[in-house]
């Protein structure tokens, strides 16, 4: 499923009344507070869902497939989801 597919999704929940422009509008409001929340609090919780936290990656050396030259990788920070045990369902 991609964007526009969630949005006509969201549209036909919402009901008739609703149009696609207000459906992308709330998509596009619940990812940013989303978005918001991880960077503010490094976690964000929704019961029955997931919970989106914040992950550290240790600095490490990898190699570079083209050339097979060894690089040094730096830690770096991302964004890791872990659905909760009622959407594993």
């Amino acid at each position: 499923m991609n964007k526009a597919q969630l949005i006509e999704l969201i549209q036909s929940k919402l009901g008739a009344d609703t149009t696609k422009k207000h459906a992308e509008e709330a998509l596009a409001a619940v990812l940013e507070s989303i978005k918001e929340g991880v960077k503010e609090s490094g976690k964000v919780q929704i019961i029955g869902f997931g919970t989106f936290a914040t992950k550290t990656r240790e600095a490490r050396t990898g190699r570079n497939p083209k050339t097979g030259n060894t690089i040094n990788i730096p830690a770096s920070k991302t964004v890791a989801f872990k659905a909760s045990s009622a959407l594993k369902d």
